[in-house]
């Protein structure tokens, strides 16, 4: 059950938050900036490559790399193919997960690792492995961690990342919003010099910027009413979110948002791409799950039995209204089932600005689920 009393309780949600959600949320922005001047310091800003590389390999835990791999490779599009190396194990314990470069990697071809961790002993041998291909290995990681001396060992390139004191109070989630601008933004950094992809510094600053313009609209002193990240939170409680894109940008947003609601707050989610979610879900939305489905709900005791659980879409959008559109019939395939529907579309600006608003308010809104459900 979710604590709507709480969402309006900034002292309370800043008792619940154990684990800094809130606190990463808000300084994203500033995650951005330190993690640029981390990359010019470490010498991205300075680089004359020789031309794109052949394929791009992303390594890492969790879904630190997973979010990383499916951003870049929007962002990158045809220019460059853009590959997650997923990893093999017993568990998913730093000790225990291995990585493997392809038969065909070789030295035009880019790998960059990424882990809030750093201690992976795989990811050390996986540098290792790809300094013997000739391959270029360049790492984001924390500080004096062993895979900083792993990677300059290999004479690859180290980014420290962007951490905050508060980082080691925790182990942090990989779907917690201060990780991934902390590991994404040297990776946009670095993949702008190489011409994988657009994300110059000035591109950077806005995104940095827009994360801060998010963070006072979706902050915990704003009311339920006029923010849309507690606005969301609480039209999800006891609801099975079913999250739906449109636009190249919002799709590993929604995926995101899927994530960070599974791992933070343990709710369920499913999500698929407009227009093909229309098929995809329409059966779902026609079965058990739909609002209309059971007419006796009406006559439950709202104190001792808990509420059942409906399906909500929450529709991501990165495209205007007067463009080409699979909105409307989203909108009449939801409502023809009486099931409601959660909308978002940022505001005006380049695809980064726009993804980075639509991943901003989502965090913010799965946190806010996590700490309100667990009060």
């Amino acid at each position: 059950m979710l604590d709507e009393s709480l969402l309006d309780s900034p002292e309370g949600l800043s008792e619940a938050d154990h684990r800094g959600l809130l606190r990463g949320a808000a300084e994203a922005g500033a995650r951005v900036r330190t993690a640029a001047r981390h990359s010019a310091e470490a010498g991205i800003n300075d680089l004359k490559p020789d031309g794109r590389p052949r394929a791009v390999l992303i390594a890492g835990p969790g879904a630190a790399a997973t979010h990383a791999a499916d951003l870049i490779g929007t962002l990158a599009g045809a220019g460059s193919p853009v590959t997650r190396l997923a990893p093999t194990g017993v568990a998913p314990a730093a000790g225990a997960l291995r990585w493997e470069l392809p038969g065909w990697v070789g030295s035009v071809d880019l790998l960059l690792i990424t882990t809030p961790d750093g201690s992976e002993p795989g990811l050390s041998l996986l540098a290792e492995q790809a300094y013997r291909r000739g391959c270029n290995v360049v790492a984001v990681a924390p500080s004096r961690s062993p895979l900083a001396d792993a990677v300059n060992g290999s004479h690859g390139l180290f980014v420290p990342m962007a951490t905050a004191p508060y980082d080691q109070d925790e182990p942090l989630a990989a779907s917690a919003p201060g990780v991934l601008w902390a590991l994404l933004t040297p990776l946009l950094a670095l993949l702008d010099r190489t011409g994988v992809l657009a994300a110059p510094p000035d591109a950077l600053g806005k995104v940095a910027d827009r994360l801060d313009a998010i963070a006072e609209r979706c902050g915990p002193a704003i009311a339920i009413y006029s923010n849309p990240a507690k606005t969301l939170a609480a039209e999800l409680a006891d609801a099975l979110p079913i999250v739906w894109t449109e636009g190249i940008s919002a799709g590993p947003a929604g995926r995101r948002f899927a994530a960070a609601l599974a791992e933070l707050s343990g709710t369920p989610a499913v999500v698929a791409e407009l227009p093909e979610a229309l098929a995809a879900h329409s059966a779902l939305l026609a079965g058990p799950l739909a609002a209309s489905a059971d007419p006796d709900d009406f006559f439950r005791d709202r104190v001792e039995e808990p509420p059942a659980l409906h399906a909500r879409v929450v529709l991501l959008r990165d495209r205007p209204i007067g463009g080409l559109t699979a909105a409307p019939g989203a909108r009449d395939l939801a409502l023809s089932h009486d099931t409601p529907i959660s909308e978002l579309e940022p505001e005006e600006g380049g695809e980064l600005e726009t993804l980075a608003e639509l991943i901003a308010i989502t965090d913010f809104a799965a946190v806010y689920l996590a700490l309100a459900s667990r009060a």
